[in-house]
């Protein structure tokens, strides 16, 4: 088995899971005959964690801005709501227009709205 360098080792326990790096902890507990403090396991799991790229994000529409009935016509592109939905979205924002969007859709939805001069947030 070829040997790791410091490195290449790190940057594997990053791509972990943290149900991956919890079984990692245990086996070199079990291995060296160690205990690990609960405070470095969830130290280690963190960046594990943050690696991961957030794929589905909530569009929500936090503020109308003065064209409102633009913003009502893009709720209605791309959510597919009839006219009285779309208004009810528009009028009772802060709302979620769209959840579990891909990034990429999340990204236009959000173009689309502050195009219009509505205030979104990704969530």
């Amino acid at each position: 088995m070829a040997k790791l360098t410091a490195q290449e080792l790190i940057d594997a326990i990053k791509e972990l899971s943290v149900l991956e790096l919890n079984d990692l902890v245990k086996a070199c507990e079990e291995e060296f005959g160690v205990s690990a403090a609960a405070g470095v396991v969830v130290a280690a799991a963190g960046p594990a964690e943050a690696a991961e790229e957030k794929t589905e994000f909530d569009v929500e529409l936090t503020e109308v801005g003065a064209e409102k009935v633009k913003g009502i016509k893009v709720v209605r592109e791309v959510t597919g709501l009839g006219l009285k939905e779309a208004k009810d979205v528009v009028d009772g924002a802060p709302k979620v227009v769209k959840e579990g969007a891909s990034k990429e859709e999340a990204e236009d939805i959000k173009k689309k709205l502050e195009e219009v001069g509505a205030k979104v947030t990704l969530k």
